[in-house]
């Protein structure tokens, strides 16, 4: 399992629960396995996470941290392999 790079602690990264955590990956569907292998992730409660306003489903909180990631992934990488990789900015 790859460290997450956006959260250190093994808490909910909303709400700040830590038990019943669940993986987010901010980058989903075809770009999961990039999320996985950069550690562009987040720990969840399952409210926070797939729940009526969790991430999975509210727009505005899957594009602050997608924003966030990007910000993370570029600390450490290029903005370009960003681009190369993920193919849209975020910030």
């Amino acid at each position: 399992m790859t460290k997450s790079i956006v959260q250190r602690d093994e808490r909910c990264f909303f709400c700040g629960r830590t038990i019943g955590l669940e993986r987010h990956h901010i980058f989903p569907a075809a770009n999961r396995k990039w999320s996985e292998k950069y550690g562009l992730w987040i720990w969840c409660c399952h409210e926070d996470h797939t729940g009526k306003d969790g991430v999975q489903y509210n727009r505005k909180k899957a594009d602050s941290l997608k924003r966030l990631g990007q910000i993370a992934f570029e600390a450490r990488h290029s903005h370009d392999e960003f681009m190369a990789i993920f193919g849209k900015n975020y910030i």
